[in-house]
């Protein structure tokens, strides 16, 4: 395995940081703008499962389908 990178993880602290706050809103502004940042892939609705396992199954079943979807879209120049 390689490492890459050297960032560490933040401590966590009883009173809150602005520039926590701050770096942590444009980490998720940046996510959205990603392509398919907005997008869950999952339809909506109530699921119901049995088991932790088939809504795992449920969730990896939907993410497949989206980065199919959102490939397919690439790749015919559609996005």
């Amino acid at each position: 395995m390689r490492t890459v990178g050297n960032r560490h993880p933040r401590p966590i602290s009883f009173s809150a940081s602005a520039a926590r706050l701050t770096e942590g809103a444009r980490f998720n502004d940046e996510i959205h703008r990603m392509p398919s940042g907005s997008e869950s892939f999952i339809p909506k609705g109530v699921y119901r499962f049995k088991t932790h396992a088939e809504a795992n199954q449920h969730q990896l079943d939907c993410l497949a389908k989206g980065m199919a979807s959102v490939a397919r879209a690439r790749h015919d120049g559609g996005a």
